[in-house]
């Protein structure tokens, strides 16, 4: 029997009841019968948790070492995650996804998430969770610059720098992608704006539209290494792990000085999964302590803030005092909205300078 959840999986129904929901399956209930019933099952398919993000891939390589769990990810956007539960129904291809938070609260209205409530659900702050356990944020990021500093000379510090530069933008696929979208939240809390007001926002993109500085070039490992993009706007998780992988002095990291947003991601576990129980493991151990400090190793803050990170993980991370200006989602109905909003807004008021 594997020790490394946080808690022993003889912990008895009885025990875990105070902290489970009555949605919650009682076979679900004990951690135990949980574990033998995902062996049996020996597969989880998830979608939007490849191995680069977040370091999901040593979360993944533990439910194989421990469980014998398989794994396979197709790699795609919170909206697209949401689609393809809802298209496929009963002939479900993944178990289990992780999305924005601002998309969590739309797949439990589509009807397509089951809930689990892992045995640390107590330490996960009630702003970060579903009352029922349909959703629960795991880490947490912050919107950031990543400048390649062979292309670019003073790498901005502010969304003003960003304005003034003479690089293009890699923003990503605003409309569709979490960390898209919320890098426009960023950008609108910086500009005086907020969850429902997100024309600031829009107003300083559609500048670097008509400047010619917006570039549609995917801001990913591959096309940073290759040196396809000058500056792009992402998760610090994602830009602290991309600078790493390819040549820490190669790359500045920072977060926007003028304003930025902290948010999240939460796994969402497929109605119609064909592997429930490998999925509700997974989740499981991502709330575990080896699982929050995994997130970590990846750049992502944990939502669980009892866990004592390792020196060498600190020591990755960028500094506290990068984030004292740093604004959570606070009008989540707002932001669902705006979200809502977004891709037709992104059209007409952006990308038509670009055409």
């Amino acid at each position: 029997m594997n020790t490394l959840l946080t808690r022993t999986l003889a912990l008895k129904t009885t025990l875990l009841a105070t902290t489970l929901s009555a949605t919650v399956y009682a076979s679900d209930a004990d951690l135990e019968s949980l574990v033998e019933a995902a062996k049996k099952e020996g597969t989880v398919y998830s979608v939007g948790m490849p191995d680069s993000w977040a370091n999901w891939k040593d979360t993944w390589a533990d439910l194989k070492v421990n469980y014998g769990l398989q794994h396979q990810d197709t790699d795609m956007s919170s909206a697209q995650e949401i689609a393809k539960f809802e298209a496929e129904k009963k002939n479900a291809t993944a178990d289990i996804g992780d999305v924005g938070f601002a998309f969590a609260r739309v797949a439990v209205k589509k009807g397509v998430t089951q809930p689990y409530k892992p045995s640390t659900w107590e330490e996960i702050p009630n702003w970060a969770k579903d009352k029922d356990g349909h959703w629960a944020l795991a880490y947490t990021g912050t919107i950031s610059f990543i400048s390649n500093n062979n292309l670019v000379k003073n790498p901005p510090k502010s969304w003003d720098d960003l304005l003034e530069g003479d690089y293009k933008v890699s923003v990503g696929d605003v409309g569709v992608a979490a960390q898209a979208n919320n890098a426009v939240l960023a950008a609108a809390f910086a500009q005086g704006g907020n969850e429902s007001n997100l024309k600031p926002a829009i107003k300083f993109f559609s500048k670097l539209a008509k400047q010619g500085r917006l570039s549609f070039t995917d801001p990913g490992l591959a096309n940073l290494e290759k040196g396809e993009v000058e500056v792009a706007i992402l998760w610090d998780f994602n830009a602290l792990n991309y600078r790493d992988q390819i040549d820490r002095d190669r790359f500045t990291v920072s977060i926007p000085q003028d304003g930025s947003v902290i948010s999240g991601y939460t796994t969402i576990i497929n109605k119609f999964a064909k592997n429930p129980n490998a999925a509700k493991l997974a989740r499981e151990y991502i709330f575990s302590d080896q699982g929050q400090i995994n997130l970590a190793e990846g750049y992502a803050r944990p939502i669980r803030s009892s866990i004592t990170l390792p020196k060498s993980i600190q020591d990755k991370l960028l500094p506290n005092s990068q984030y004292t200006n740093v604004h959570p989602v606070t009008d989540f109905k707002a932001w669902e909205k705006s979200a809502r909003k977004l891709p037709r807004q992104w059209q007409e008021n952006v990308l038509i300078h670009q055409q």
